[in-house]
């Protein structure tokens, strides 16, 4: 009867984590579809983020020309694709809230600190991304205007077309680093699984060794007793 119940027991448990994992896994790849989806973007602006980035040489004037040119066309792109980009940010906004709801210790330390990172990519591409293209699109390039004939200089058209490299790669490392945080969790939960599948495969053992033992050893008793009577 005890080994009944406890196998019940197990396979209940089984079924909750099957279903808790399969809920998980669906929110993972909410989060981590738009991820990918955001790097494949910020993957085609390497070629033009290169030379400002990772080369000693200075670039030529044609260059920057043909590079403001480039920018200005993003921001001058349809309503669809700013529409489409809000919309996948949305979603692993809701990966990450699902993962989070009732939280496990890996959650909270997992999804927790991914939730922390996104939000950063977030304020990087309000203030840095979409501001440095507004930027680059008027021609202002950090104009302060002290008088109607007098403008004072801050950042140049070189610098800002810098600070917005910079901006497309620190956003790259942040959702490289969201990526390795679900990573981590994916193998932590595995092996906590692996774990408690092989301590229920040993208490399986324990008991299936034990549950033969105990109706022979009450069938002695019994004999012995009638014997003696």
């Amino acid at each position: 009867m005890q080994n009944t119940t406890r196998s019940t027991t197990l396979e209940l448990r089984s079924r909750g984590q099957a279903r808790s994992r399969g809920v998980s896994s669906f929110a993972t790849s909410m989060i981590i579809g738009p991820i990918c989806f955001f790097l494949g973007i910020l993957f085609s602006a390497l070629p033009y983020d290169y030379p400002l980035l990772w080369t000693s040489e200075s670039a030529p004037e044609a260059y920057y020309d043909q590079l403001e040119i480039h920018q200005k066309f993003l921001y001058a792109s349809p309503p669809l694709f700013s529409r489409i980009l809000h919309i996948a940010i949305g979603i692993g906004f809701s990966g990450l809230f699902i993962k989070l709801f009732k939280p496990t210790d890996a959650n909270l330390l997992f999804d927790g600190a991914s939730l922390v990172l996104y939000v950063v990519g977030v304020i990087v591409y309000i203030s840095n991304i979409v501001k440095g293209l507004r930027i680059v699109t008027d021609g202002t390039y950090g104009k302060l205007d002290i008088g109607e004939s007098n403008p004072e200089m801050i950042i140049g058209r070189e610098d800002s077309l810098k600070i917005l490299a910079a901006s497309n790669a620190i956003l790259a490392l942040v959702l490289v680093g969201i990526l390795v945080l679900q990573a981590g969790q994916w193998y932590a939960e595995r092996k906590e699984h692996d774990d408690v599948a092989r301590l229920e495969e040993e208490e399986m053992k324990i008991n299936a060794s034990r549950g033969p033992r105990t109706p022979s050893i009450s069938y002695s008793s019994r004999n012995g007793s009638k014997k003696k009577q």
